[in-house]
């Protein structure tokens, strides 16, 4: 099998990169594998359940992004990975791990994958996900109250001292590095059918070669 075409997908936090990944991800099925870069979040055992609240989760050195470095090179040559997976209801690495396999593509998703030199380098196609920001806070209300616990004062909270600055100061200049602005993500259905259709002629071209 030739080396995975790897794809880098950002993007500010409720834009539509997840939406993005897990549609591309479930249109290439058993020859595509989704990392997401949330799941390599620095395991912090030695912080109480408050203590980890109080983390900013938006600043690069909140992620352990030389594992996944690490993980993606062993993709390259062809060998399987033991994901960590992050819970975060607990602000924490759970004891669990997810193995994923080598696949013709690797889709990596992650508010901070383009701000990061060494995942770039790794990266053959870079998009960034650009979504108005109030859409952005609506969304991730929704999403951390229903699904990962949270309560809306929690939400707020972090949405002012670290996520809203972050963005700023970290994801949204990232978008420079971007080969495509992908308006809406995963909502955007006329982009998603054509970034499916390149990435099938890539990889098709790919193989023809090996």
């Amino acid at each position: 099998m030739s080396a995975p075409f790897v794809v880098g997908i950002a993007g500010g936090s409720g834009s539509g990169k997840t939406a993005l990944a897990r549609s591309l991800a479930e249109r290439f099925g058993e020859d595509s594998a989704l990392i997401f870069h949330d799941n390599y979040y620095c395991r912090r055992d030695e912080l109480t359940w408050d203590e980890r609240s109080a983390v900013n989760y938006d600043e690069p050195a909140a992620f352990e992004t030389s594992l996944l470095t690490e993980h993606l090179d062993l993709l390259l040559a062809g060998q399987s990975i033991d994901v960590p997976v992050y819970d975060y209801a607990q602000h924490n690495r759970s004891e669990q791990t997810v193995r994923v396999n080598p696949a013709p593509i690797v889709f990596v998703e992650g508010v901070l994958v383009l701000y990061e030199e060494e995942l770039r380098k790794r990266f053959d196609l870079k998009l960034f996900v650009e979504t108005d920001a109030d859409v952005r806070i609506l969304r991730r209300i929704k999403r951390d109250v229903l699904e990962r616990g949270r309560t809306i004062e929690s939400v707020e909270s972090q949405y002012l001292s670290t996520v809203k600055p972050m963005h700023e100061r970290y994801v949204e200049s990232s978008k420079v590095w971007a080969d495509v602005i992908v308006p809406e993500g995963g909502y955007n259905h006329v982009a998603l059918e054509t970034i499916a259709g390149g990435l099938a002629a890539n990889v098709a071209n790919l193989a023809k070669r090996t």
